[in-house]
């Protein structure tokens, strides 16, 4: 009998090696190659120039291809539409990824169960139907258009979908899909490649949507070859903290709609709770004459919500001060603490200071600067923020406030959650009509104006 051969691949980018390195020298990443065993090559016949045998392989015009609006589905949840583009298109292939437990097997369910009119096949890898059963009687009520499939193996799943003829498929998890095609376990990624693509051929050829569900490694990327990312058309990415309530479902990949938007949800009891208006939920009503809490109007994809910026500065323990940061980047928390000693002579190097964004959010805006240094400073002086007042803006390393995009956005958002004041960065309102906003708007170029505006 012939040994097996075997080849080395590296599971971040998908090149291969006839042995085993360190590092990838294609994408640089360490420990990442891990043996295959190669298929046997099945012989193909040399293509005869001249002959075309697929009329579905000549090439067209591309005035000739027609550019109607894709067909989509609508999911009956506003969140997720709102993600995908508009609804889930016919004929895609979707990756949802993220770590385990967030909830992605949970949003997928919810979702398909309220289908009305849609016949679903639910393909689990990982649970059995028994526990599908528990989990979808916690959630919603039963419907009767959902199949449930326990199978593994990919020919086994293709042949249940053509007895079954969905509308919708699921697949619970890309990861443990194996194939006969490839001698390798379920996981590796020549699996997980072959198994992906053989997905997308069955989506297109047939028009139902797929709906992959995926792992994500300890770096936070999903696992797997890179190449499954650039075979599907939507890449999806449900994030949050398993000790908060809030999960963010963000678009990382969108051949059919924009990357820019995210959808917002509330774990519960009973399952997920699409939040429409994030901001009342992010706010607390009880921080009025507290000192250290700042309100900051940012942006996230392309919703605008306010969120509460919370600090505390409090005298050294011990002889070096900390600096603990939850919801922001700690790095850029240090550069602001800087710029607030150097530029407002503010002395905190004998002091402690922890930051904290309420509601387990992570928040990467710059526009939120304003509200951190101001709520340092609050905290160091024990003087509360005035009720009723907002601020966004980026702080540059000589102190000044720089202006932020989707301004007018932020400012219509605080005056419809009743806020009486908002401080933006100067010369930022270029284009944007201020008599039709009730909200009073104030306009800083320096942190010394800002802090003297809020502090007196």
């Amino acid at each position: 009998m012939a040994k097996a051969k075997t080849v080395y691949v590296c599971s971040a980018c998908g090149v291969d090696s006839p042995k085993w390195q360190g590092k990838c020298p294609n994408c640089g990443a360490w420990n990442t190659y891990v043996e295959e065993v190669i298929a046997k090559e099945t012989t193909l016949k040399r293509p005869i120039p001249g002959l075309v045998s697929d009329e579905k392989a000549r090439p067209i015009l591309l005035r000739d291809i027609s550019a109607e609006e894709e067909a989509r589905i609508d999911l009956g949840n506003e969140e997720f539409n709102r993600v995908l583009g508009g609804g889930l298109v016919k004929g895609s292939l979707v990756l949802i990824g993220g770590e385990p437990g967030i909830g992605k097997s949970t949003l997928v369910l919810q979702t398909v169960l309220k289908l009305k009119g849609l016949k679903t096949l639910y393909v689990s890898g990982e649970e059995s139907s028994h526990q599908l059963k528990l989990r979808a009687d916690r959630l919603a009520d039963e419907s009767a258009n959902c199949f449930i499939l326990c199978e593994t193996n990919l020919e086994q799943v293709f042949v249940q979908a053509h007895n079954v003829q969905p509308d919708l498929m699921i697949i619970d998890s890309i990861q443990t899909m194996f194939t006969e095609v490839v001698e390798s376990s379920p996981g590796s990624v020549s699996q997980v490649r072959e198994c992906s693509a053989s997905l997308l051929k069955y989506a297109k050829e047939t028009g139902v949507p797929v709906l992959l569900i995926g792992h994500i490694n300890k770096e936070g990327s999903i696992a797997g070859p890179k190449v499954l990312e650039h075979i599907v058309d939507t890449v999806l990415q449900f994030e949050g903290d398993q000790h908060y309530m809030y999960r963010i479902l963000r678009g990382v990949k969108n051949r059919f709609g924009s990357t820019s938007e995210l959808g917002i949800y509330e774990m519960r009891q009973e399952g997920l709770r699409e939040v429409s208006n994030p901001s009342e939920l992010l706010l607390t009503q009880n921080h009025e004459g507290l000192s250290g809490v700042a309100i900051a109007a940012t942006i996230e994809g392309v919703r605008p919500f306010l969120i509460e910026t919370q600090a505390l500065v409090s005298t050294a323990v011990y002889g070096t001060p900390q600096r603990s940061s939850t919801g922001f980047d700690l790095r850029r928390m240090n550069m602001l603490l800087a710029v607030l000693e150097k530029r407002a002579g503010f002395k905190l190097v004998q002091k402690d200071v922890f930051l904290n964004i309420a509601g387990g959010l992570k928040v990467n805006d710059p526009a939120i600067d304003l509200a951190v240094i101001s709520a340092v400073l609050s905290s160091s002086l024990d003087i509360a923020i005035e009720a009723g007042t907002c601020m966004a803006g980026e702080i540059g390393l000589s102190g000044e406030i720089r202006p932020v995009n989707r301004i007018e956005q932020r400012i219509l958002e605080a005056e419809k959650l009743g806020f009486k004041r908002i401080l933006i960065p100067h010369s930022n309102l270029q284009g944007f009509d201020t008599s039709r906003c009730k909200i009073q708007i104030i306009q800083v170029k320096k942190v010394e104006e800002a802090f003297r505006q809020l502090f007196g």
